[in-house]
């Protein structure tokens, strides 16, 4: 049997913040492994470290000690411009808000980050067309945010995170702003893409919707209360064929 690649080893991390004359731990030494093609929920209370946790993987905030490798590479350290070439290249996100830009369509949107990744326009366009195909989404390529639905505004963000062959796709609350029916229909494609070999790590208060993934890591108080694997991990009910999204 093939041993299972880490991509993510968190060894010792913490993070404080400054509030007036107080200082907030927020996290209080996390170790944690994450391999490749896991499928996690990160869960928690309010102010239980896992939004700062998940700034960290995402490369969008740096520990005040301890070592974050990412793939053999220490980004613990790393500059700005290291963590935004990381962020650009190996990680993809998928927020509540969606955050998608108003003013540009559908296949500018997840083309996107291919600018910054140096992509001539013909490649940008032909990636962002076909992972747009992957969600089924191909009719609305012309389309600007505010005449999709929120299901489709989530899976043009779902598209966006695909579109560079992330090695981690990173989640925050990804149906939060959605209704259950579309919010099971996300779920859905979320298994379609862990099908399809991608790692992802789902922050959510939702036991519902934690209860799709395989393994559940809660915190409570900057620290991992339990990391166990899902016993029994519950499907969305797809009959049809999986969709090819990688």
């Amino acid at each position: 049997m093939e041993e299972q690649k880490c991509i993510i080893e968190l060894k010792g991390i913490t993070r404080e913040f400054n509030l007036g004359n107080e200082t907030i731990r927020a996290l209080r030494g996390i170790d944690l492994k994450i391999f490749k093609n896991e499928y996690i929920a990160l869960m928690g209370p309010s102010g239980s470290g896992k939004s700062t946790l998940m700034n960290i993987l995402g490369c969008l905030d740096t520990p005040n000690s301890g070592q974050y490798l990412l793939e053999g590479k220490d980004v613990s350290k790393s500059s700005d411009n290291e963590l935004a070439a990381v962020r650009n290249h190996q990680i993809g996100f998928i927020f509540q808000t969606f955050n998608l830009i108003p003013r540009l369509t559908t296949l500018e949107n997840v083309a996107l980050p291919l600018i910054y990744a140096g992509w001539s326009k013909k490649e940008r366009d032909a990636r962002a067309m076909e992972v747009l195909s992957q969600v089924g989404l191909a009719e609305r390529i012309k389309h600007k945010p505010n005449e999709l639905s929120g299901g489709q505004r989530q899976r043009v963000a779902v598209a966006r995170a695909l579109v560079n062959h992330p090695s981690l796709i990173l989640a925050d609350e990804p149906t939060g702003n959605l209704d259950t029916k579309t919010s099971y229909e996300i779920m859905r494609l979320f298994e379609d893409i862990h099908a399809n070999g991608n790692t992802i790590v789902v922050v959510t208060h939702e036991e519902d919707i934690a209860s799709h993934m395989h393994r559940i890591i809660r915190m409570r108080d900057g620290l991992v209360e339990s990391d166990l694997p899902n016993t029994n991990i519950r499907n969305s009910g797809n009959t049809e064929a999986p969709v090819s999204v990688h």
